[in-house]
């Protein structure tokens, strides 16, 4: 044991020492008020967590399974957060998370919460995270596959087995999809069953390997719909006996693929699953617009409440379950943040959502301690008609955890605080150009920090700049341009355009089968034969960096508030 405990990372070395199912028994008598370090990473497992940050103030994050929860259920979360004076916020996995918790009411809230068929076990720490669909599965006009019933297996199996509740060597993120259209894309998750099609027969094609930073990959293995819930059980138990339990930075699944290949974790896979894999079929994902109102199957309606940025309160949550009684309709959280009510029996708007916010998904903001941002109201920096209008996926997130899925998405942003272009609220990285549907890529840095006086300028300038495109999405705008050039070449074009109170028209790239240089060489030409007056030339060396660097500071610095600011003419170039 003291060998492990010199190895392992600090997680494991409790876990080796107590089980985390066998820590619960102590939890009714636990004295909130005077935590140790080994009761908050236990307290993880079972959804209760706090920081470094805000040691007395904690958060309590719930199971939504596939996001589906009664009337009932939901009213009785308004009804504490009520009663508690909590914040309530949409997760990105269709949970729900509460913030504000006394430590004297924790124990209280847990049995309430528990005693309407809630739980908040495992929704945290190194477990199986809540398991995530499409918001229309089994019910939408493009579902082949109702996937529920699958997801309520898994559940079952994980939620309280002593074996892996908070034994996993690391989180598990878990996605599948009967639905031939993507409302949002999956391939973030560590596995993902995607709807696909195999000699006639629909079922799912293995994707494993994503996290916030990186896509799934391809498995080529195929499996129906009644094989999913076998693999899933032998998936877990090869991660749980072979997944790195060392440091922490390297314990997600994509780590021990890069470390074994795919081929050997599908071989530790397949030592569990005894049955054959069949090679992956024909993947079934379109990439479709969905409007607030949408017709399903049954010929009934669906409606789309769009939230302010996954922030919801108590009045809002009760009228909405009020309107689902009355109607009959069923309630679902999707990972949009968004609620939906299924089954009304017209195309109708019962009231107004409080945003136009379907397209823009947010982590939790100035509750979450890690953000640099107070997201929530910070969105007053986004275009939100443009990004409405075009159905632009925004990604937003508080810090470089990612729960904004910012890599995700067609226009992702990170908030920062930085002092290099003065005494500036905070700011954005900017990235852009992820193909996120068929999980083909991430998306790329364009800026490393726009300062958010500016963040709203520029992201009106990639709007206009794609609506000059002549594409209809942005993600097909990102395939067959943006993702054609450098990225350090994109951020001159932006930055040439934005100097010079432009956006002109960013054609295809004719120069992509050369080499760097010869590349290099292409994208400069095209700066000097559309910005011919402009002053950034004798800027560019061998790469664009030290003139995105010098011209970024140009155009944004806040002028004699920067104590770092250095005029471009006396700027020296270190090599």
């Amino acid at each position: 044991m003291q060998d492990l405990d010199n190895k392992v990372n600090k997680r494991e070395q409790y876990k080796a020492r107590l089980r985390p199912f066998d820590y619960f028994e102590q939890f009714e008598t636990l004295d909130f008020e005077n935590l140790c370090e080994g009761d908050r990473y236990y307290l993880q497992d079972f959804g209760i967590f706090t920081t470094d940050f805000l040691e007395d103030e904690f958060t309590m994050r719930l199971r939504v399974p596939a996001g589906r929860l009664s009337a009932k259920q939901f009213s009785h979360i308004a009804d504490v957060a009520t009663k508690y004076n909590l914040h309530i916020i949409l997760t990105a996995r269709g949970g729900i998370q509460l913030h504000g918790l006394e430590a004297e009411d924790i124990l209280e809230i847990f049995n309430q919460i528990n005693s309407l068929g809630l739980t908040s076990w495992q929704s945290f720490g190194d477990n199986i995270r809540n398991i995530v669909t499409d918001v229309y599965d089994g019910c939408g006009k493009y579902s082949e596959i109702e996937t529920y019933p699958i997801i309520m297996k898994m559940q079952e199996y994980i939620l309280k087995n002593p074996r892996y509740v908070g034994m996993l060597p690391r989180r598990v993120s878990i996605g599948i999809s009967g639905n031939r259209a993507n409302v949002t894309s999956f391939f973030a998750n560590d596995i993902y069953f995607a709807l696909a099609q195999k000699n006639d027969t629909f079922g799912f094609n293995v994707y494993m390997g994503g996290k916030n930073t990186d896509v799934a990959q391809n498995s080529d293995i195929f499996l129906q719909e009644d094989e999913v819930f076998d693999f899933f059980k032998a998936f877990v138990e090869a991660f749980y006996l072979h997944g790195s339990r060392f440091s922490r930075s390297k314990t997600r699944l994509l780590y021990l693929i890069e470390e074994i290949g795919m081929d050997g974790l599908k071989g530790h896979i397949q030592t569990e699953y005894k049955n054959k894999f069949q090679s992956a079929g024909k993947l079934l994902l379109d990439k479709k617009e969905f409007s607030q109102n949408e017709k399903l199957k049954d010929g009934t309606y669906s409606y789309c409440y769009q939230t302010d940025f996954a922030r919801v309160n108590a009045n809002e949550i009760k009228q909405i379950s009020e309107y689902a009684t009355k109607h009959n309709a069923e309630i679902r959280i999707g990972i949009d943040q968004n609620i939906y009510l299924l089954g009304l029996q017209d195309n109708t708007i019962p009231f107004q959502s409080q945003k136009e916010s379907a397209t823009v998904i947010a982590c939790a903001g100035n509750l979450c301690p890690y953000s640099f941002w107070n997201i929530k109201n910070e969105t007053s920096f986004l275009p939100l008609g443009k990004i409405h209008e075009h159905s632009i996926q925004v990604g937003f997130s508080g810090c470089t955890k990612g729960c904004g899925r910012h890599h995700h998405t067609d226009i992702g942003l990170i908030g920062l605080k930085t002092n290099n272009f003065g005494d500036t609220e905070g700011g954005a990285r900017v990235f852009i150009g992820a193909e996120h549907s068929e999980g083909t890529s991430v998306g790329r840095m364009l800026f490393s920090m726009v300062p958010l006086e500016h963040l709203h300028e520029v992201l009106t300038l990639i709007i206009s700049i794609f609506e000059h495109s002549g594409y209809k999405n942005f993600e097909d705008f990102s395939r067959d341009i943006l993702n054609k050039y450098s990225h350090e070449f994109l951020a001159m074009w932006f930055l040439a355009n934005l100097q010079t109170s432009q956006s002109l028209r960013l054609h295809p790239n004719e120069n992509v089968n050369t080499s760097p240089e010869e590349i290099f060489e292409y994208e400069k030409q095209l700066l000097q034969k559309y910005f011919p007056q402009a002053d950034f030339f004798d800027l560019i060396d061998e790469s664009f960096f030290h003139a995105i660097s010098i011209l970024s500071k140009k155009l944004w610095t806040i002028e004699g508030k920067d104590p770092n600011y250095v005029p471009p003419i006396k700027r020296v170039v270190f090599r």
